[in-house]
């Protein structure tokens, strides 16, 4: 996979992708990384990005001219075109079944956005993905685009060891303890620490029990911490 990142401050990125699980998979060439500095499209002289709001209010906005100067640009680097993701508050809800569709990807355009926002005729003319990672205010794309960064490249095949450690999180549906829903509690070395032991039923080898605690664990977390993943069949 190819991630190309569009970004105002691409100096932020670069404790991540020297790090953990995004450096291996780029050690392994199942994903390369590229950045690209939004001001180096301004055909400003002060290579100016933004400009206030017509209407009047607060802030400044991105301005059409570099953004779309500067995807036209990275979409002619490579021959595969990209997914356009335009990282902003009104996006849809990133979540993990978004990131296993976005992981099956050849190529990503992660789209940063800053200031007050985008001029409006540059999601008409793109028609991105638009993403969001929560409700509430960040200074910038920047961030939610790590994040959608490192959910997404720890599902593409082969950059996990093993690839059912991504099975068996919150959130997955290929863990049958867990469906969906929260992970289950997790235990290990020593067998008793400060009073507090690890439960028999892990220490059996029953398999079978295993799963049955496991999920029951799962659904009481779930219903206990997150119930709106649960629906209203459980």
């Amino acid at each position: 996979m190819r991630i190309d990142i569009l970004t105002l401050f691409p100096e932020m990125f670069a404790g991540v992708l020297q790090n953990s699980i995004i450096k291996r998979a780029a050690e392994k060439n199942l994903v390369a990384y590229h950045l690209h500095q939004l001001r180096d499209y301004s055909k400003d002289p002060h290579h100016r990005v933004d400009d206030r709001p017509f209407g009047g209010g607060p802030g400044m906005v991105l301005m059409c001219q570099p953004v779309l100067d500067a995807v036209a640009g990275i979409e002619a680097l490579d021959g595969r075109p990209s997914r356009q993701v335009l990282l902003c508050p009104q996006g849809r809800a990133f979540n993990q079944a978004l990131a296993k569709e976005l992981a099956a990807l050849p190529r990503l355009m992660l789209i940063a956005g800053h200031y007050e926002g985008f001029d409006e005729r540059i999601r008409e003319a793109l028609n991105p993905l638009e993403l969001s990672i929560g409700d509430y205010v960040l200074s910038g794309g920047e961030i939610p685009a790590m994040a959608v960064m490192d959910a997404v490249v720890r599902l593409i095949p082969g950059v996990l060891g093993d690839q059912t450690s991504a099975d068996g999180e919150s959130f997955a549906n290929n863990d049958p303890a867990i469906a969906g829903g929260l992970e289950y509690p997790q235990y290990t070395r020593p067998r008793e620490f400060a009073g507090r032991s690890v439960p028999e039923v892990l220490l059996s080898g029953d398999h079978a029990e295993i799963l049955r605690w496991r999920t029951a664990e799962s659904r009481r977390r779930t219903r206990q911490r997150r119930p709106d993943l649960l629906g209203p069949e459980i």
